[in-house]
């Protein structure tokens, strides 16, 4: 088949890697234009690969559409995406166009699947490849492979350790279902749908006086993007890596109640918060317990 891949970043390199090393012919690759000071991976593949490259600063303009379309594609793989393309480029190729979303659809529509399923505690999600059409994350379903969210795990974690790899692999096997005229077209469930915005810094301020697991879902939830956010010395304090302590009685909710060389512990309503990893005002991540000694941090001090 004749393939577009369209996508960026390190998992929009790895698809196109796979699907070349695989022999599929993919004439071209569609990314976002460049960011000064940022690499694109997809990008950079593309072009060692000597495969066309679109960068368009939209997809809608009509010029774009006619040059797309004389490329002949018969399936559009999209890899990474995180606009809706118009349907003059979703529904041109042959087959159509199949995409990666790091949930279980219908759970989980939007751009912040990953940070929302480790924030409400769940212990099990997955990807899924569907067929996109107008709405957000609403295409009928290919194929859903499952996953284990661990206690510890960050949307770092889940993502690059296990969504990322899977993700890969599931694209690969649609892609031979439909090479096979056997892929399904499973419509999603809508009782069953939920949709969150993006996960934003004001979804990620922590309220000290929750309890233990509903905080330490919210740190991990939101590590390493957007970080979760409390306040010291009326300054914006990023809470990264921690470890929950269930059998502490502590003060008030926020003070510290310990400071060591494995960070400080902060309490919380029932239980407290061991702190790992912190960062103070933008600058660069920092063990907590150097930020302790920098900032004079010490028992009886409140966050928050």
């Amino acid at each position: 088949m004749r393939i577009v891949c369209i996508g960026q970043a390190a998992f929009g390199e790895k698809v196109l890697q796979r699907l070349t090393e695989s022999g599929e012919e993919v004439v071209a690759v569609c990314t976002r234009q460049d960011v000064v000071g940022k690499r694109n991976p997809l990008k950079e593949l593309a072009v060692r690969l000597g495969i066309p490259l679109f960068q368009p600063g939209s997809m809608r303009v009509p010029e774009i559409c006619d040059e797309y379309k004389r490329l002949k594609p018969d399936l559009n793989v999209m890899a990474y995406v995180t606009s809706i393309l118009p349907d003059s480029i979703l529904n041109c190729p042959r087959v159509g166009t199949i995409q990666y979303h790091p949930s279980l659809l219908p759970k989980h529509r939007g751009g912040s699947a990953i940070n929302w399923a480790i924030i409400k505690g769940e212990t099990r999600t997955g990807v899924t490849i569907f067929w996109p059409d107008k709405g957000v994350d609403t295409g009928s379903i290919l194929l859903q492979r499952e996953v284990d969210i661990s206690p510890d795990d960050t949307v770092g974690s889940l993502y690059f350790e296990k969504l990322f790899p899977l993700g890969v692999e599931a694209l690969v096997e649609a892609i031979g279902l439909i090479e096979k005229g056997i892929a399904p077209r499973i419509p999603q469930d809508e009782s069953l749908a939920t949709y969150e915005g993006l996960c934003t810094e004001r979804d990620a301020l922590i309220d000290w006086s929750a309890p233990v697991d509903v905080v330490y879902n919210l740190i991990r939830g939101t590590n390493p993007q957007p970080g979760a956010i409390t306040y010291f010395q009326g300054k914006v304090l990023k809470v990264f890596d921690v470890e929950p302590v269930h059998d502490v009685v502590g003060g008030p909710p926020g003070e510290i109640l310990e400071c060591s060389a494995d960070g400080f512990t902060v309490s919380l309503k029932r239980g407290a918060i061991l702190v790992r990893k912190v960062q103070m005002d933008k600058s660069a991540n920092i063990g907590a317990a150097e930020f302790a000694g920098q900032v004079g941090l010490r028992t009886g001090d409140r966050l928050g």
